[in-house]
């Protein structure tokens, strides 16, 4: 910030007590204290102190820390899972009109996006920029990587990433700013297109901007991308081939996405699936189409092959990668492979037994789905919250949405849905009793 600020800095304790006073004066619900709102605010800014243990110097700080994230992560899967049972979705708005919530969104996007210019870039981003610098000059791509160049990105990430060659020095942070630009806008769209509501939608936008979280990791793109691909895959719902390409590119930049596909083919169920898989295919065969281009050899091809599919396998692999709450531990761990075993049952379970087939029901199964792989995860598992916030924030701040299924003889008018008509199912959901589980009245 010193070259559009002089002597202005904003550290990670100070940014964490200023958002903290903001978001609670915005979204917090003084008239009622006790209400699902008010304690998802908590769950989402109880992760913070976890980020600020970790990034400090003393290690015993930082087990606190990633211990502290393992908990946080446990809490907001078992909120995900009792989501669905959630009979009552009052309506709640904020503490400020649309129209300062979005002078709000702005000025704090300009803030961070002037953060990302002007700061220095993490590591992974690096890592991915070297990586696409490979692609570009053909070079073949060592296997043998290290754990931060693996878990950096995956084949999408790096040949998107080559648009940042275009401009240079300033590449890596304007791919920042289309990311997080491509995640506030398309929390817009899904409150306007799903919800019915832009109110929702710039709601959601600002606190995505406002939680410590996303200032702290503004730079890194390449853990923005995928949950920006995911997000507008939810706009894109009723269209399985332009959900199955973005969710098949998110696939290509990181690993946790790959445990979506199976949820996503069961809510297309029989008429939307084929579609569904098909786009996931033609992405595949593009991204190794893609690889193959920038190869000078079969070996190098294979090399370059082999190294993507090392970004899942590393996850598995018994070599010490970094920090994290299973930094003591290899892959034949006892403690860690009972959680995985656990995960993906969960996984199998939601994919076989959704109980009801709408975007409601999705949006708290891929959130659990996401969460869910921060807690087996073993480079810095419980850090990564940018994966999951935003579909963290679709949950907390969605209406009810049974209607919303999909249909393959339905058209887009058909399913919209419009503000009153949210509103009204807003008000009988608070005014009629509900046989489902409610935790606040």
């Amino acid at each position: 910030m010193d070259l559009l600020l002089p002597n202005f800095d904003v550290n990670q304790p100070t940014w964490f007590y200023l958002s903290l006073l903001l978001i609670v004066a915005v979204y917090f619900r003084f008239m009622r204290v006790f209400s699902l709102r008010n304690l998802d605010l908590a769950l989402l800014l109880s992760a913070s102190p976890g980020l600020l243990f970790v990034a400090a110097e003393s290690d015993v700080t930082q087990t606190l820390g990633h211990v502290w994230l393992f908990v946080v992560a446990c809490t907001f899967l078992v909120r995900m899972l009792v989501d669905p049972l959630l009979g009552r979705r009052p309506y709640l708005g904020q503490n400020l009109n649309t129209h300062g919530l979005a002078f709000l969104c702005f000025s704090v996007f300009a803030f961070l996006m002037t953060q990302a210019i002007t700061s220095s870039l993490p590591r992974t981003t690096e890592v991915t920029i070297e990586r696409a610098e490979k692609l570009v000059s053909r070079t073949a791509t060592d296997p043998s990587e290290d754990a931060a160049q693996q878990v950096a990105s995956g084949p999408a990430t790096a040949v998107l990433a080559t648009i940042a060659l275009i401009f240079e020095d300033f590449g890596p942070p304007f791919l920042a700013i289309l990311a997080h630009a491509a995640v506030i806008s398309g929390l817009w769209f899904v409150g306007r297109n799903l919800f019915g509501d832009k109110s929702i939608g710039v709601a959601m936008a600002t606190l995505y901007l406002l939680l410590p979280c996303t200032a702290y990791n503004v730079g890194e793109f390449n853990h923005v991308l995928p949950a920006a691909l995911i997000t507008w895959a939810f706009v894109a719902f009723r269209k399985p081939i332009v959900s199955g390409v973005l969710l098949g590119l998110a696939c290509g930049t990181l690993v946790f996405p790959l445990f979506l596909l199976p949820i996503w083919a069961a809510f297309y169920g029989r008429k939307g699936a084929p579609k569904f898989v098909m786009a996931l295919t033609g992405v595949a065969v593009v991204l190794l189409f893609s690889l193959a281009l920038t190869s000078i050899d079969s070996e190098s091809f294979f090399q370059k092959t082999i190294g993507t599919i090392n970004v899942p396998l590393a996850v598995l692999s018994q070599s010490e990668f970094s920090s994290g709450f299973w930094k003591e531990a290899n892959y034949v761990s006892p403690y860690r492979w009972p959680v995985m075993a656990l995960y993906f049952i969960m996984v199998t379970l939601m994919t076989l037994f959704p109980g009801r087939r709408n975007v409601e029901v999705l949006l708290a199964q891929s959130a659990a789905a996401v969460i869910g792989t921060q807690l087996w995860y073993t480079q810095q598992g419980g850090v990564y919250l940018l994966w999951y916030v935003p579909l963290l924030l679709m949950v907390i701040f969605r209406p009810r949405l049974p209607h919303l299924q999909f249909t393959q003889d339905l058209d887009d008018e058909e399913l919209s849905v419009s503000k009153s008509t949210v509103r009204s199912a807003h008000n009988a959901s608070s005014t009629q009793p509900s046989r489902r589980l409610q935790l606040f009245r």
